[in-house]
């Protein structure tokens, strides 16, 4: 039993220590599959593209199987509007996630204003947000028989602490009947978040969340004379310092049914499958790990639902869309 217990810390310390230290991404921002999904979650100026208010909302289960793993949910919703005769985005965003004792919340309002640019629309957003972090140093346990840490090391929390600042990203995105491309910063000003505990001994530890780079990009392909529709996607992330990409292609027939494969660069192969009825769109994927963390994890989960509701901004709906997920 003792054993036991000694393997549980080792793999919640090498859960929390990868979170913390190797990327500094999975803190905070999620690693989503079904990211074509949900472009206005890593880029503000991915809102308010069709006359619609557009509601979303994700779970991911990560590494099934491997007891702390990643658990992520996010909400979302966007518009458009017009303002001084100009076409503007706007929307909201929350996302919790838990890994290990680690948990954090990101709230983010967006901003967008769109130009007509040659046949399609540029445009520029910015998001103003709310990180909260928050580790739970009361449930950490240490073995006996542990010569690098003991109960009373300073470096790690007696009690739960917790932390909040402020955050900043900004991005563009172009988008046009036959494809769409993005590209975005998050975490502009590399909020630092400081955590306190709580009593007359406060004590302070700090998490410094790091500048990420984002880029997006995907077309719609119908193939001629069928009900066929092929749509091949991009998705890259960059911290300076460590490097992610994946490549998409999903088939859509008669604007209904949908399913694919993806490829994350050493981490993941990927299966998806989705329905559309109507304004509403549901889709699931599974991923499996290429990584040695495969012989600990039966995979990956996701589940990703959204919502149209129609609105009519004049303009007799130029650039109307009867589903988002051409992108």
């Amino acid at each position: 039993m003792k054993v036991l217990r000694h393997i549980s810390y080792r793999l919640l310390l090498a859960l929390t220590l990868l979170s913390a230290t190797l990327t500094g991404m999975a803190q905070v921002d999620a690693q989503f599959t079904q990211y074509w999904a949900a472009p206005g979650y890593y880029n503000p100026a991915a809102v308010g593209r069709v006359d619609s208010i557009h509601i979303t909302a994700g779970s991911r289960l990560q590494w099934v199987g491997i007891k702390h793993a990643p658990m992520t949910f996010l909400g979302m919703a966007d518009m458009p509007f017009k303002f001084l005769n100009k076409r503007w985005g706007t929307g909201v965003v929350l996302q919790q996630q838990s890994m290990g004792l680690y948990s954090s919340l990101n709230i983010g309002a967006q901003i967008a204003y769109k130009q007509k640019i040659g046949k399609g629309t540029l445009t520029v957003g910015a998001q103003v947000g709310l990180i909260r972090e928050s580790f739970k140093g009361d449930s950490i346990f240490i073995p006996d028989a542990d010569q690098a840490h003991t109960s009373a090391d300073d470096a790690i929390p007696q009690s739960t602490v917790t932390g909040n600042a402020m955050d900043l990203s900004a991005g563009v995105f172009y988008q046009h009947k036959w494809f769409w491309v993005g590209a975005s910063v998050a975490h502009i000003t590399e909020p630092s978040v400081t955590l306190k505990t709580e009593g007359d001994a406060e004590k302070l530890y700090e998490f410094q969340q790091g500048r990420i780079y984002y880029f997006m990009a995907g077309s719609n392909i119908p193939i001629k004379n069928t009900l066929f529709e092929i749509q091949p996607s991009i998705f890259a992330k960059t911290d300076a310092q460590f490097f992610q990409g994946e490549a998409t292609v999903r088939v859509r027939y008669n604007k209904f049914l949908s399913g694919g494969v993806g490829y994350r660069y050493k981490d993941a192969v990927s299966l998806m499958i989705g329905a559309e009825f109507k304004n509403f769109f549901i889709g699931y994927s599974y991923d499996y790990s290429t990584s040695a963390i495969s012989k600990a994890s039966s995979g990956s989960h996701e589940v990703f639902m959204n919502y149209n509701v129609k609105l009519n901004l004049g303009d007799k709906n130029k650039n109307k869309h009867k589903s988002i997920r051409l992108m």
